[in-house]
């Protein structure tokens, strides 16, 4: 009988071990809304606007949305510093709180260097690095591949970028 209740008493508090495991890493909830930066023209101020999420978008799949609006910029005739023509995300992958995006080859075709560079990275990070999405930097690859930096050579790319980066 005291066996038994020793065993009874180790399997509640395993038990509300792992609740309280589970339920402290867990990341925050994504809302019905999000907040995607753009970057003015000149270069450095950053412009909010809120786009919908599908209901009940879970996790990776709203960091990736996020992304392809941030890659995608801000309505047309709206005076923003853009990624290159053609670019758009490939993948979105999440490991903690750091993102993974793979971008396509197409954003290493700007040839303005640093100045649309870090403008368009940082419309991409501030976007990824909401407090709604759990994460706190962004790796970037392009077309699957790590890389030091895009042809520019004005921003690295082999280190995860934060919003401190900028």
């Amino acid at each position: 009988m005291r066996t038994r209740a020793l065993v009874l008493v180790v399997l509640f508090a395993a038990a509300v071990a792992a609740a309280w495991w589970f339920t402290t890493r867990r990341t925050p909830a994504v809302g019905d809304t999000i907040t995607v930066y753009y970057a003015k023209a000149d270069g450095t101020t950053l412009v909010p606007w809120q786009v919908s999420l599908a209901p009940k978008s879970d996790r990776r799949s709203a960091l990736f949305y996020a992304a392809t609006q941030a890659v995608a910029g801000p309505p047309p005739g709206t005076e923003a510093v853009r990624f290159p023509a053609g670019t758009h995300v490939r993948a979105v992958d999440v490991d903690g709180t750091t993102a993974d995006v793979d971008l396509s080859k197409d954003v290493a075709a700007s040839a303005e260097g640093g100045f649309a560079e870090s403008a368009e990275f940082k419309a991409l990070v501030w976007t990824l690095t909401q407090p709604s999405l759990g994460v706190t930097a962004v790796k970037v690859r392009v077309d699957g591949t790590r890389v030091a930096t895009l042809p520019g050579g004005h921003l690295e790319l082999d280190e995860p970028l934060s919003r401190s980066s900028f």
